[in-house]
């Protein structure tokens, strides 16, 4: 079994021992023991400092997909006739693609629609998580709620929503590619 391990030791390591073995054959094992402890302490602490930076990218990586995400969700969900063209714009700023193209195309009709139902909608993210990712993507599930008032509910009704938000990052910045309601 122990040839097997020194096979599979990388070339660097199995001459760093066939050194040292040299070394204590001449005298020389404390120094040269030290130089080889010295050489694997520090490939040890700058490999283990990279996979800590690794880390934080991943976190920060994720922390701002789910900001992103639960903007965009809750820009989605929160419209007020009196500001509309203001509302609308929040919803096409965090956005790209041909879900942007979509959005900007209905908000001329939009605008129509909920002025003249007197439409406001408050919402409220809820939960988001991350249903998968990359360097360059993501799909985040969200659960959000809002109550709704209009002309023809003017105390308002509850809403509970669930989307699926695709995101892309473009320039820096998490941008919404696509949503859709699921279940």
């Amino acid at each position: 079994m122990n040839g097997s391990i020194v096979a599979r030791l990388p070339r660097s390591l199995r001459l760093l021992g066939t050194r040292l073995a040299a070394a204590a054959r001449h005298g020389r094992a404390l120094p040269a023991t030290l130089v080889a402890a010295t050489v694997v302490t520090t490939a040890l602490s700058l490999w283990l400092g990279f996979r800590v930076h690794e880390q934080r990218v991943d976190e920060q990586r994720r922390q701002d997909i789910l900001a992103a995400a639960r903007q965009s969700a809750l820009n989605f969900t929160s419209l007020d006739y009196r500001r509309y063209a203001k509302d609308s714009a929040n919803v096409l700023k965090g956005a790209t693609g041909a879900f942007k193209a979509q959005f900007a195309a209905q908000t001329a009709q939009l605008t129509k629609l909920v002025a003249a139902n007197k439409s406001v909608s408050q919402g409220q993210v809820l939960e988001a998580g991350i249903a998968r990712s990359d360097e360059r993507t993501a799909r985040v599930l969200v659960v959000a709620d809002s109550k709704v008032t209009n002309s023809a509910a003017p105390e308002g009704q509850s809403r509970t929503y669930r989307l699926q938000l695709d995101l892309v990052l473009e320039g820096g910045r998490w941008l919404t590619s696509n949503v859709e309601f699921v279940g």
